[in-house]
């Protein structure tokens, strides 16, 4: 049996924001948890100091390589939680992330929470999630 999503969305406004409410997963055989990504390079340095651009690409792009190696894509996440420690600099380039959901045509159950600091004081932001095949 095929994966099958089912938004549920009581109210329309987080649509347009690009996440759903809520999602009924059925038919799936295998759940990816996903820890933290950040703006960490491969060999765990982090990354662009100061910049929440490039720390928000690198993040999506190692959250993406996580999907990738459990054989996976964007299209696969149901749940995105993202961490940061400047929520208004983080909506002024948050158009990134919501692009790459959009062109996976997901729209994954989604927190965004502001947090004073995150396990290395010079990462700005972090993106957690929960996929599904």
């Amino acid at each position: 049996m095929a994966m099958e999503r089912t938004a549920v969305n009581p109210v329309t406004w987080s649509a347009d924001m690009g996440f759903n409410q809520g999602e009924v997963v059925s038919g799936h055989t295998r759940t990816l948890y996903i820890s933290g990504q950040t703006a960490m390079s491969g060999d765990g340095k982090p990354q662009h100091d100061g910049d929440m651009a490039a720390q928000l690409k690198l993040s999506i792009d190692n959250l993406e390589a996580v999907l990738g190696e459990a054989g996976m894509s964007v299209a696969n996440l149901v749940r995105l939680n993202v961490y940061t420690t400047d929520v208004d600099l983080l909506f002024q380039h948050y158009g990134a992330l919501a692009a790459r959901l959009a062109a996976s045509r997901v729209a994954p159950t989604t927190t965004l929470l502001g947090v004073t600091r995150l396990a290395i004081p010079t990462l700005m932001v972090e993106l957690e999630g929960i996929a599904v095949a």
